[in-house]
């Protein structure tokens, strides 16, 4: 009698483990399936974004050489926004704008990031706000390849296309690439290309050029790069 009852509650486990792991393959399956539908989707939107005009101009701090140059653009295309994340002091970027008598107004400056994951954490909400789909992406040779392969995870994730545009950089760069930093951080790329569909970020320290006041910078005291050549004593 004992025999039969643990043969009974033997095949309940037994069934019961394979209606688990049945449940489980056709939840793998319809996951991966949906995964598979949503990159090719995504894929089919990057690919028609890249045929359109750049929506902005996406520069990660790191040198004031990248702000000079974007301080250019701004001449020649006025009517394209700049996203600058945790690039030069407020008032230095002002003084570049103010040499190359760039327009400020469609600038703002973004202070929360303090690494090139977060250039893209917390503001991939901000680009995606502006209904952004192509993005001039400004750096360094310096920043490469961690810098491109990172932004085209994470804004192609978005239907974003990246046109890199890169910074020629004099003297030794301040920060250094090596294999595991830039494994590392295409890593939590990848995942946070799923997350951020979802989450979404917020920095609460944003700043447009334009608002930037000077006289209390000057008060305050500050220095800028000394590649900059503003001339500027504090």
């Amino acid at each position: 009698m004992n025999r039969k009852v643990k043969n009974d509650r033997f095949s309940q486990d037994r069934s019961q483990l394979k209606k688990q792991w049945r449940f489980l393959q056709k939840f793998t399956i319809g996951f991966s399936l949906l995964i598979a539908i949503w990159l090719i989707i995504t894929t089919i939107n990057v690919f028609f974004a890249s045929s359109k005009p750049i929506d902005v101009f996406f520069v990660l701090g790191g040198s004031i050489k990248r702000e000079m140059y974007v301080a250019e653009l701004a001449q020649k295309y006025p009517q394209i926004p700049i996203l600058i994340s945790s690039g030069s002091k407020d008032p230095c970027i002002w003084l570049i704008f103010q040499r190359q008598t760039a327009p400020m107004q469609n600038v703002w400056l973004e202070k929360c990031a303090d690494s090139t994951f977060e250039n893209f954490y917390y503001n991939i909400p901000i680009l995606r706000k502006w209904g952004v789909h192509k993005v001039k992406l400004i750096t360094s040779s310096t920043h490469l390849p961690r810098a491109k392969w990172m932004a085209q995870i994470l804004l192609g994730a978005h239907r974003m296309w990246v046109e890199p545009d890169i910074i020629f950089e004099e003297g030794v760069p301040g920060n250094r690439e090596y294999w595991w930093k830039t494994g590392l951080d295409v890593t939590r790329s990848i995942f946070w290309a799923g997350f951020s569909q979802f989450i979404q970020p917020q920095c609460s320290n944003i700043t447009q050029l334009s608002k930037v006041n000077l006289q209390e910078w000057e008060i305050r005291g500050f220095s800028c790069e000394r590649q900059g050549n503003l001339n500027i004593s504090n």
